[in-house]
Parts: C-alpha cells; structure tokens; sequence
C-alpha cells in the first residue's frame, strides 16, 4: 500500500506553478521576516551593515518576484519604457506583494549631484507608502534606531529594475509627514544614465 502512495504522490518542482492570486498570511510573513532580520544581524560586524544585508537579500528576491509575475501575465513582454517600468513596480508588484497599490510615483524636482555636472535630465523618482507593512511590527534596540527595515523593499526594486535591464541604485528613507505621527516610506530610484539611453 505505501508503494502506491509513492508512485501517486507528484514533487513539489514537478507541480505546475499556479496562476491566481494567492495570499500569505499576515504573521507569517512577520516572523518569517524577523527571522531574516535575526540572520541578516548575526552577520554583520556594524549595525550599519544590516540595512545593506536586507537590500542585498532583497535583490535576490526581486529577480525571482519579476520573473513570476511575467509569468502570470496573459499577455507578457518586456516593458522597454522607464515609465512602463516604474508603473509596474507601484501598481502590479505592490500588489502582488503588499495586496495594494503604493501611495504614489513622484519624479525628483531636485537635480541629482551628476545631472548638475551634465546636462542629462533628472534620473531620480520616488515610490511613497505611508503603510510600509515590513516596518509595522518591528521594534529595534537603541543601538539599531536608525535601521529602516524596507531596505529589503528596495532591493526587492532595485532586482526587479536589474534584471529588467533599469539598472538603478535604490534605497529606503524615512520621511516624516507633517500632521501625522508615523513617517511614511519612500523607495528612492537613482537610475544609472545607461538607464536612461532611447528610453
């Protein structure tokens, strides 16, 4: 009996990947995400560090997240276009991972360092959440007050933008909201100027 159990059961690599929306529960992505966390810290030297290990974890999960939800389109093609890009970030991709659309897409009206030296136009934008879900359940030792847990929100950006060839520097910044107790969450999105060549 038990061999034909076995010869029934399918692998798990060898189920097809489904199509629908599917759901994490809340506190599950919570402790799977302070787990992260607690790795990511006993590998560190500096308390600065652990923002760089969360973006370059991220990262990793950012090329993974690009390619599946491609694959979940019904009609799937590369977007070429640099707003195409940022637009699938805040609409398709937060919804894919945080079940909404960001608060909202913003180009930079401050010039860059490197377009004040160039005559290239501003490569800067900004996705606002005034409801980061990665910063809503973390409490942080004194010594690691600064951290900004959505690091691992950027990297997952700045992946999606790598390998859709946008290659870009992403970071994570607090920015706090005047009449309003809690900061909100801005991704910053400094594109490479390769980035920005016929596009």
């Amino acid at each position: 009996m038990a061999s034909n159990i076995n010869k029934n059961a399918v692998n798990i690599v060898d189920r097809p990947l489904p199509k629908g929306k599917t759901e994490i529960n809340l506190s599950s992505f919570a402790f799977l995400f302070s787990e992260i966390i607690q790795y990511s810290q006993d590998r560190i030297k500096a308390g600065h560090e652990l923002e760089k290990k969360l973006s370059d974890i991220g990262f990793l999960v950012g090329t993974r997240v690009l390619e599946l939800l491609v694959f979940r389109e019904k009609n799937p093609k590369r977007e070429t276009k640099l707003l195409g890009i940022l637009s699938f970030i805040h609409s398709n991709v937060w919804k894919a991972l945080f079940g909404k659309q960001a608060d909202s897409l913003e180009k930079s009206t401050e010039a860059d360092d490197e377009c004040k030296k160039t005559t290239t136009t501003n490569s800067t934008y900004m996705i606002s959440d005034a409801n980061m879900i990665v910063n809503k359940y973390i409490s942080l030792p004194k010594s690691l007050s600064s951290l900004n847990c959505a690091s691992f929100v950027a990297g997952i950006v700045e992946g999606i933008l790598s390998s859709a060839e946008f290659p870009a520097r992403v970071t994570a910044h607090n920015v706090a909201v005047e009449g309003k107790r809690f900061t909100k969450t801005v991704i910053l999105i400094k594109f490479n100027a390769e980035a920005l060549v016929g596009r």
